[in-house]
């Protein structure tokens, strides 16, 4: 094939690689543009709250009303399992959907330092007990260190190596 030639078909597929990258570029501005998922789901405008229109004491009433339904729920639970999230996630997951609503209703933002202190409160109430095990870290065995070390670096060293050659083997 002659230098002529050889060039002809280079320009070919350079050509024909920028086209697609620029269809590439179009089609995903067009697929991702005006498609935030927070766009599309806020179908109407969300409740906007004054602070400084926040009813503290009607804030402290209804906290004390989903306090109540959470221990309420709380109480159908065996105390020996209140350390484990999967027997009552789903109150937990009440109490805290409350909390905001109430604080909401009452003119008050969430979370602010009220609710805080009093999710605080019910946390000492019932979770007191549970203590987390403290997880020792340990480094892995030499073997599987060396491993995992030598085999990124014997892939780029290798990885070097066919791309010099093939280079000088496409000079030749």
């Amino acid at each position: 094939m002659s230098a002529k030639s050889w060039q002809i078909v280079m320009d070919k597929n350079a050509l024909l690689v920028s086209k697609l990258f620029i269809v590439g570029i179009l089609i995903t501005t067009l697929m991702t543009s005006g498609l935030s998922a927070t766009e599309i789901l806020q179908t109407e405008e969300p409740v906007r709250v004054r602070a400084d229109l926040c009813n503290e004491s009607a804030l402290l009433r209804e906290m004390e009303t989903c306090a109540g339904q959470f221990k309420g729920d709380m109480a159908l639970i065996d105390p020996q399992n209140w350390c484990n999230i999967t027997h009552f996630i789903r109150e937990y997951n009440y109490f805290s959907a409350c909390t905001e609503i109430k604080a909401v209703h009452t003119g008050c933002y969430w979370p602010n330092p009220l609710v805080e202190s009093y999710i605080i409160h019910v946390h000492r109430h019932f979770f007191s007990n549970c203590t987390m095990e403290q997880v020792v870290l340990v480094d892995p065995p030499d073997e599987t260190l060396t491993l995992l070390i030598s085999v990124p670096v014997l892939l780029t060293l290798v990885m070097i190596t066919l791309v010099v050659w093939r280079s000088k083997r496409n000079e030749a």
